[in-house]
């Protein structure tokens, strides 16, 4: 019974527990599964637990435990494990860690194993490639360095493959890298050149072969070209023979100078014999002496004895009894001569020596002191032997000491040892801990879910009993079941587990024991090292104390005998020197009396040149203003026929009125009618007279000559027909004229003669000016100035006919005064009209006559070349000039100074740039075994007179000295690390540098031999705070190597003249050249040739590159010299530029062209072969194609089988384009720039500017060029300083900064200065902050302002934002804040006492300059340049922007500031149309203080920029899209008949049309167009066709005034009033009719084809103004496409919609309907305007300003909803602003310039996507909804619209309609 009621018990329980565990299960379904906080994981019983992830990870896995993304360096399942090159260890604190691997260095940086692992004994490293050793602590073979110093590693050995093949093992130096073993004749640190004997290409040709000079007298060979350098006094070209005048070639030792005696015939020896023929008397080998019977020697040789004896003194002539010398005749050799006299010499000075010795023996006191000498040697000698006594015991004390040290040394490294075993046990001990109390906690983890499991049973247990019985059978089952296994649990032994388990407790306890024995022998051990350490460090301090005294005591020895020795010598040089003092007394009384009378000479000829400069200035002054009047006067000439017509117009009506009374009168007392024909003849006359006039200004000034002819011609005809006027206005108007005859003949008398005086003077001008005349003379073969004086006597005869016709007329004027008389007195008679009428006549007859000789004279100038051409060859004349200077400033080539000679290179003429920083660079060669080191000058550039400030170089006491002075104190800084004497004899880079009063000093020895090169230099600054070099342009000279004798230097420089050779190399970073001179002194290149200069001897010359400037450019002609164009064209080019701008290279023939540019920093390719479609543009803004970074980039162009243009840079493709199959039509190539003429040939060419930056290499065909030797070079130099990759300018546009970090302490310790220009009165100019602490420096009002912790100083003046350039010092020390503007304007402050706490000086803080992003001030508008502060880690410098980390908004290579006086007209200009204030005077100042465009946003309409660009009055743009086009309606009926059309004239097209008028079938028609520059004016006469073309190019940029006439059949054109063309169809007229309307500029699409060559049947670029029919003003145009007003000034990219208004609509493949991405810039110039418009079938999507705000309002025909963005400054502040709308469906993204908003609207399903046309600046009116704020147009610029990442061309859209200019904005 009780078996089955166990087994019932276990069925329940069994069931029970099945029931819960389901139920749990499908709870756990129904909830969601628990998280676990971080660092824990859910166990399978759904409990966190901790992660094991010893630290280096915070999540794991849920059940596994495995962590998740280990740290550290960490691996593994439980980051258990290290990564490679990583090893396991333990921290302090017992955390298992990963350390790098100790291979050699447990550093990040020296870590070079690829693993290690710790074996029983020690680290075990596996080694990268490169390394070797246990513990890769050295280099492998073939590699070199030093693993073991941090930061270092080992690098493959580069010996050029000119190293021994068979020693891999041994190929260079394992730490220096030095190759060993150099073979083929080659040497160098990495066999880089061929060894010394030896020539050649070590690198590439490996052809080193011996040098053929002759060893004997070659000092060395260039190791390049085979070049001998010989010896001193040695020439030839192998250095084989001895230069003229020297000797002993065969000593090996170079030449000796054998110079003769002056009593020598000639200077030199003979070159055979090597003696001097002597002058009577004279004797000697050098003919330095008299002979025997002779004395007096002088240069003209000795005179004879006059003594019985026939000897005598051969100084004093004294006679003697016998000679002197008679052991041998006249015929021996000199050396018995010199070697008596010697002995003789040696007699007297052993008699001095033996009479001193007796004196000193017999003196007491020499006898004293030679006892105490002896005595005081003795004593030293005795301390001596005491202390190398002492020493050899602390010798025995110090191996002791030694020996204990090693003991010491092998029980620290037994402890190390026993440290490490006790870590690695401890770390074992840690793990297994870890692990035991790992399953402690999973087994209590288990306990807990079983009792809970047993509690649920229990509770379910509970339940069951009470609502159900439970069969007993099944409880029986149960029970049995339980029984058994409590029987099984009972019979389970242990026991066997309990003895390991003891054993293993006892190990750890006796482990734990052993690791805190050792940690106490360890702490006793390091208790013992101290004391150790202290004895050790007491007897190294005794043995140096050792060494120091005696060293010392050998010094005092040494230095007493030293001084013993320079005693004597300076008794002795004092006896010499007294005795030369002695001797000079009198020379130098007689030099300063002589100086005096060349001072007083020099000071007279200095006034003379003083008065002559300024005569010649007042000359050019005058010349200057006379030209400036006379082209005033042209251009009010050029206007004269038009205005000439228009006053006859409005007096024509006055006049026939007046004529109509008048015949009233006449008729009732003239019954014959002759005061009637009187009146009309001198009206004709006065007519007349007018015209001649009229003719004479014309001849006289050249211009319009023609056109006055002919009207003055049309004139009289017309005249004698119709007009009649008033007696009393003929006389005024005759006497009027009278007079004005006779002021212009004055006014021409006197403007001739002073034109002969002018020529006079300038006859006076010197030979060189003279040549070069002549050189531009014969490069220009316009032969312009014999036309200019044939034209001058054309005038003067023209002058002539018209006085004669004054003589002819002056009757006239006489009767017709008479005449009027009579009328007034109502006197007249028939006889007196017949006598005028006869009169008149004989007048009519003369001028027939004098006419016609006029109308001759006058088509003479006609045909001759227009004004304009003569001022396009003065341009071009001063563009050649400038080319020419341009290539003597780049010519790199030395000049030798003889110590008499010098040099006046022209200065700089921008003298700003010099006042802050002033940077001088030059190779000197000086040769110190010829020419011994003396002081000498070298160069200055300064005051003319040396009063003011200046800048030079010299040589004084063997130093190189820099000397400058700002207006205060001279300072000299000499380099004293490097005397002169010790400079090699070769070619020495030499750089002086001044920043604001700081001065460096820089010398660069180049590489010797085995030496490298070598760098010094050395720092000084000026006192006080000048700061400025201020020099007056007028007086500042730039001298080198001398001065002429009436230049006066300041006394610090006024030295010897320069001895040796001098090159220059630059000027603030500009190229410059000593033969780029003004004048020179006695410099003769062919007799003192320039020294060569090894170009390669730098390290930074040796990579072969071209500097390019901006302003020079290579030119290749016949490229296919060296390759052909074939399938493949290749062009390769290497560039390296920071410039936004600049061709890379660019080839040209007629109307195509090929152009490779930067543009805005990207690569942009385009090229026109001649295209029916245009131009091919190939341009992205790909990070690929911005190469403007400082770095070399490989750009290539290939053109592939005559149809495709492929693009690579750095090797890699970025782009292609295919063109229709045209092979390549050109033959010459330019790179870097092209003459201005080739430049104008191609609109598309006009805006390209030359580069700035470096070309490495251009390969075409991969065949390289040598640019530098091709002829059409101009104006590029070799070498690629990095100093042009440097930026130390900065523009900031108002939102831009530029950041970076330093180790600087403003707040205790500062200096800086900067240059700024601006026009804003307020800016940030510098920022630093730390906490809140700020320190700046600022604009505030006009005034600059030091900031410092809230205390401010301000300069005194407020008026620095007038667009000057004005340079600000700041400094702070413990005294005062100091701020200095100008060197002017300088304000102090005492420090505060509360300013005492100081900022940590050694960490790196962040510096701003132009603005912040934190900073609450307005951000800096304007330039910033040569900025410098005083940082800890170096020298004072200019800042360079290039190397800022942040650079935000920021442009580094121009600054747009307006300068005076420019700033000025444009303030003037933006304030003139403002209304007045109703205020006072001081708030209107106040109000315009304000900044404009930065400041707050005042009104709707008030903006940075204006309203209007400045543009030309009454003149029109054309271009930018083909059909860009005026209309002009109410044709005129006489148009068919005849038509007068007159017109100005501006562009640089080559084709394009300017007018055309036809009928609707274009069967009659008349056109003015382009076609290849050239104008064409053609019509038709039914089916002939008349057809006039210029034989000159008038693309070129300036105004044109064209006149083009249709009488009939006959056409003509009229161009600037000199040339006349003409063309008349043959046969009988015909009808011709044409329509309106009359089209300019261009015509609508499809239209003019018929009748104009199609590339000119499209729009040309370019400006029209004065456009008038028949002298009369067009109507305003009826339809306006693409036009706007013609502004001047500077542009830019981009798309103009100007105020006139207008708009741009986009072909349909642009789609903006539910989803798209727009992106534009935009500037715009009014604060409200419609930028884009869509009009959608639901509704309308807008984007508009308004108020400054930039809006998107959406309507999706049921909602309306909209975004906006205020910028902080608002979008009408003067500066591009960037805005991106994303819409996707019902969201609307707007993001303006980085600040974003959006707006969700509602969500209509009934929307759909449909294409519309999308309006761009604009919209009609019926197409824009009322409730937008505005419906403006948009005024302003945009660029770079994108839609969905496609770039929008404006100039293909669907239409562009209004005043929008394409392709160019005003920039100002």
């Amino acid at each position: 019974m009780a078996a089955k009621s166990l087994s019932c018990l276990l069925c329940i329980l069994s069931t029970i527990a099945y029931s819960a565990s389901a139920a749990r299960l499908w709870e756990q379904q129904q909830t969601v599964l628990k998280v676990c906080p971080k660092g824990q994981f859910a166990s399978e019983q759904d409990i966190c637990l901790p992660c094991n992830c010893k630290g280096h990870a915070n999540y794991c896995e849920d059940i596994t435990g495995v962590c998740i993304n280990c740290k550290d360096h960490s691996t593994g399942d439980f980051c258990q494990m290290c990564e490679d090159g990583y090893i396991v260890s333990l921290s302090r604190d017992g955390r298992h860690t990963c350390q790098p691997c100790a291979c050699p260095l447990s550093v990040p940086s020296n870590n070079f194993a690829v693993q290690c692992d710790r074996g029983a004994a020690a680290l075990r490293c596996k080694c990268q490639e490169g390394y070797a050793g246990h513990f890769c602590e050295r280099c492998a073979p073939g590699y070199y360095g030093n693993p073991m110093e941090i930061g270092n590693s080992c690098k493959r050995c580069d010996c050029n493959g000119n190293s021994d093949p068979n020693l891999i093992f041994n190929e260079c130096h394992n730490v220096t890298g030095h190759c060993r073993h150099c073979w083929g004749n080659t040497a160098g640190a990495n066999c880089e050149r061929c060894a010394p004997g030896f020539y050649g290409d070590a690198i590439s040709a490996k052809d080193c072969r011996e040098c053929e000079c002759n060893t004997c007298g070659t000092s060395s060979c260039d190791d390049r070209t085979g070049v001998c350098h010989c010896k001193p006094g040695v020439t030839g070209r192998l250095c084989d023979q001895c230069e003229e005048g020297y000797s002993g070639f065969s000593s090996c030792q170079g030449c000796r100078r054998c110079e003769c005696g002056p009593a020598s015939v000639r200077s030199t020896c003979h070159p055979l014999t090597h003696s001097c023929p002597c002058r009577p008397g004279a004797g000697g080998r050098y003919c330095e002496r008299c002979l025997p019977g002779h004395w007096d020697y002088s240069p003209s040789g000795c005179q004879k004895c006059d003594c019985e004896s026939g000897h005598c003194d051969m100084h004093t002539g004294e006679c003697l009894a016998e000679a002197t010398v008679n052991l041998c005749n006249n015929s021996c050799d000199e050396c018995i001569w010199q070697l008596i006299g010697d002995l003789r010499l040696s007699n007297k000075t052993l008699d001095q020596l033996k009479v001193g010795v007796l004196n000193i023996s017999t003196g007491a006191a020499a006898n004293d002191r030679l006892k105490y000498y002896n005595y005081t040697a003795h004593r030293l000698q005795t301390q001596f032997h005491g202390w190398r006594n002492k020493s050899s015991v602390m010798k025995g004390q110090t191996g002791q000491l030694e020996e204990a040290s090693e003991a010491v040394v092998l029980d620290i490294k037994q402890l190390r040892e026993s440290d490490r075993v006790v870590k690695t046990l401890g770390n074992k001990l840690d793990n297994d801990t870890q692990e035991t109390f790992t399953l402690a906690e999973q087994l209590s983890t288990n306990l807990t879910d079983l009792n809970v499991l047993i509690e649920d049973m229990i509770h379910d247990w509970e339940l069951y009993s009470v609502h159900q019985d439970v069969d007993p059978e099944v409880v029986r089952r149960n029970t049995e079941a339980a029984q058994e296994m409590v029987n099984w649990m009972r019979k389970l032994d242990l026991s066997p587990r309990e003895p390991i388990a003891t054993d293993e407790s006892t190990e750890a306890h006796d482990l734990l024991r052993r690791i805190r024995q050792l940690e106490k022998k360890l702490m006793m051990t390091d208790g013992r090292l101290p004391p150790i350490r202290e004895v050790l460090s007491r007897f190294s301090t005794r043995l140096l104390d050792a060494q120091s005294v005696v060293l010392k005591a050998a010094n005092t020895v040494q230095e007493t005998a030293d001084k013993n020795r320079a005693s004597i010598l300076k008794f002795q040089r004092a006896e010499a020197k007294q005795q030369r003092l002695i001797e000079h007394h009198a020379d130098v009384n007689d030099t300063l009396e002589t100086a005096r009378g060349f001072v007083s000479e020099a000071e007279r000829t200095v006034g003379e040149m003083d008065a002559m400069v300024q005569n010649v200035t007042e000359y050019h002054a005058a010349i200057d203003g006379a030209s400036q009047k006379l082209m005033e006067k042209t251009e009010r000439l050029s206007l004269a026929d038009r205005d000439l017509i228009q006053r006859a117009d409005e007096h024509a009506e006055d006049l026939e009125r007046q004529a109509n009374m008048l015949e009233e009168d006449l008729k009732e007392g003239d019954a014959n009618g002759f005061v009637q024909r009187a009146i009309s003849a001198a009206n004709v006359y006065n007519n007349i007279v007018k015209y001649i006039d009229d003719a004479n200004i014309t001849s006289l000034t050249t211009f319009n000559s023609s056109q006055r002819a002919e009207d003055a011609v049309g004139g009289i005809n017309m005249q004698l027909e119709h007009l009649v006027t008033k007696s009393t206005n003929v006389f005024k108007e005759s006497i009027s004229l009278h007079s004005e005859q006779k002021e212009v003949e004055t006014e021409v008398a006197d403007k001739l003669n002073y034109i002969k005086e002018t020529k006079e003077t300038m006859d006076k001008n010197t030979k060189k000016l003279a040549d070069i005349v002549q050189d531009i003379s014969e490069i220009h073969t316009d032969r312009t100035p014999q036309r200019l004086e044939f034209t001058m006597k054309v005038a003067e005869e023209t002058l002539n006919r018209s006085a004669d016709v004054l003589r002819t007329i002056t009757p006239i004027s006489s009767k017709v005064e008479q005449w009027a008389d009579n009328m007034r007195n109502n006197e007249y008679s028939t006889a007196g009209y017949e006598e005028v009428v006869h009169s008149a006549g004989e007048a009519v007859e003369n001028l027939n006559l004098l006419v016609p000789q006029l109308l001759d004279k006058l088509k003479v100038v006609e045909h001759k070349k227009p004004v304009n051409n003569v001022t396009t060859n003065i341009m071009r004349i001063r563009e050649l000039i400038a080319q020419a200077r341009s290539v003597a400033k780049k010519v790199q080539v030395s000049m030798k100074f003889n110590g008499q000679s010098s040099v006046e290179v022209h200065p700089p003429s921008n003298l700003e740039e010099l006042k802050t920083v002033t940077s001088i660079s030059l190779f000197i060669r000086v040769d110190p075994d010829k020419d011994p080191i003396e002081d000498r000058f070298i160069l200055y550039l300064g005051d003319r007179h040396g009063k003011k400030d200046y800048m030079g170089l010299a040589i004084k006491n063997d130093n190189l000295v820099l000397v400058y002075n700002l207006g205060g104190e001279d300072v000299e800084i000499p380099l004293g690390s490097r005397p002169v004497s010790q400079w090699p004899a070769v070619f020495n880079y030499i750089k002086v540098e001044r920043l604001g009063r700081h001065g460096k000093l820089f010398l660069t020895i180049p590489s010797q031999g085995s030496t490298d090169e070598q760098k010094f230099i050395q720092k000084g600054e000026a006192p006080g705070t000048d700061s400025l070099f201020d020099v007056d342009p007028k007086d500042i000279v730039f001298f080198v190597g001398g001065v002429p004798p009436n230049v006066q230097l300041p006394p610090p420089l006024s030295l010897a003249p320069f001895v040796g050779c001098i090159e220059l190399a630059s000027l603030n970073n500009d190229v410059i050249s000593l033969y780029n001179f003004k004048e020179t002194h006695k410099i003769n290149v062919v007799a003192s040739p320039p020294c060569q200069r090894y170009k390669l001897a730098f390290s930074q010359s040796r990579i072969a590159s071209y500097l390019f400037d901006g302003t020079g450019y290579a030119l290749i002609n016949n490229i296919e010299r060296r390759g052909k164009f074939s399938v493949v064209t290749r062009f390769d080019i290497a560039v390296r530029t920071v410039a936004n701008n600049g061709v890379l290279f660019l080839m040209v023939n007629g109307d195509k062209f090929f152009l490779l540019e930067l543009k805005n920093g990207f690569l942009r390719l385009t090229y026109d072969f001649g295209f029916s479609n245009g131009p091919k543009v190939l341009e992205n803004n790909l990070p690929k194609l911005q190469i403007n970074d400082a770095r070399y980039h490989e750009v290539s162009v290939i053109y592939h089988q005559s149809k495709k243009v492929i693009l690579l840079v750095d090797k890699s493709l970025v782009k292609s384009m295919e063109n229709p199959k045209t092979t390549l039509p050109f033959s010459d190539l330019y790179i870097g720039g092209a003459p201005s003429s080739v430049l104008k040939s191609r609109p598309e060419l006009s805006s390209v500017v030359g580069l700035k930056g470096c070309v490495k290499g251009f390969q075409f065909q991969k065949k390289d060029f040598n640019l530098l030797e091709e002829p059409g070079t101009i104006g590029i130099s070799s070498g690629c300083p990095e100093e042009s990759f440097m930026s130390h300018k900065a523009y900031f546009s108002g939102e831009s900064y530029l950041g970076s970090t330093a180790k600087i302490s403003p707040f205790d310790t500062f200096e800086g200065g900067l240059n700024f220009r601006t026009l804003q009165p307020s800016g940030l100019l510098f920022y630093h902050r730390e906490g809140t602490d700020e320190f700046s420096i600022s604009l505030e009002n006009g005034g600059v302002v030091l900031n410092n912790r809230g205390t401010k100083v301000k300069s005194h003046k407020k008026q620095y934002n007038d667009g000057r350039t004005h340079f600000l010092m700041a400094s702070v020390n413990n005294q005062k804040y100091s701020l200095l503007v100008d060197d002017k304007d300088k304000q102090e402050k005492k420090r505060p006492a509360s300013a005492t706490r100081s900022s940590s000086d050694s960490a790196v803080k962040t510096l701003y300059y132009g603005g912040s992003p934190s900073s609450s001030f307005k951000n800096f508008t304007g330039c910033i340049s040569y900025a410098y502060i005083n940082r800890q880690d170096r020298d004072i410098e200019p800042e360079d922007f290039q190397k800022y980390t942040e650079k935000v908004r920021t442009s580094l290579q121009e600054c747009p500031v307006q300068r005076p006086p420019a700033a000025l007209l444009s303030r003037h200009r933006d304030s003139a149309p403002r209304p007045k204030q109703s205020q006072s005077q001081k708030v209107a100042r106040d109000q315009s203080s304000l900044p404009p465009g930065l400041m707050e946003l005042k009104s709707d309409e008030s903006c940075y920029l204006s309203l209007t660009p400045r543009a030309t009055r009454h003149a029109f743009h054309y271009g930018g899209i083909a059909s860009s086009r005026q209309h002009y309606d109410d044709v005129p009926a006489s148009l068919s008949e005849r038509s007068h059309f007159s017109l100005s004239l501006k562009t640089h097209s080559s084709f394009g049309l300017i007018f055309y008028v036809s009928d609707v079938q274009e069967e009659n028609f008349m056109a003015l167009f382009l076609a290849h520059g050239k104008l064409v004016y053609t019509f038709n006469m039914a089916d002939q066709r008349v057809k006039i073309r210029s034989e000159e190019k008038y693309n070129d940029g300036a105004w044109h005034n064209v006149i083009f006439i249709r009488d009939g059949s006959l056409g003509r054109l009229i161009i600037d009033g000199l040339t006349v063309l003409e063309d008349r169809a043959q046969g009988s007229s015909v009808s011709w009719h044409v329509s309106s309307p009359v089209y300019m500029g261009g015509v609508p699409p499809g239209k003019a084809e018929k009748n104009i060559q199609r590339n000119s049947a499209y729009s040309f670029t370019g400006c029209l103004k004065n456009l008038q029919l028949d002298g009369q003003g067009l109507s305003s145009p009826s339809e306006t496409y693409g036009v706007t007003r013609c502004f001047e000034g500077p542009h830019e990219g981009g798309t103009y919609f100007s105020e006139e208004g207008g708009y741009v609509v986009l072909d349909e493949s642009f789609n903006l309907g539910l989803r798209f991405e727009l992106v534009l810039e935009v500037r715009p110039r009014v604060a409200s305007g419609v930028l884009l418009h869509v009009r959608t079938a639901e509704g309308y999507f807008t984007v508009y300003i308004h108020q400054g705000a930039v809006v998107v309002r959406v309507n999706d025909g049921t909602h309306e909803f909209s975004t906006k963005v205020s910028p902080r400054q608002g979008v009408c502040a003067g500066t591009w602003h960037m805005i991106t709308v994303i819409r996707n469906a019902n969201v609307i993204q707007l993001d303006v310039d980085s600040e974003i908003n959006h707006v969700v609207g509602p969500l209509n399903p009934s929307s759909r996507d449909h294409r519309q046309p999308v309006f761009i600046g604009g919209a009609p009116d019926i197409f824009l909804p009322e409730s937008i704020a505005t419906r403006k147009a948009y005024v302003g610029c945009v660029r770079n619209l994108t839609i969905n990442n496609s770039r929008v061309s404006f100039s293909k859209a669907a239409l562009v309609s209004g005043a929008v200019n394409v392709g160019s904005c005003p920039a100002a």
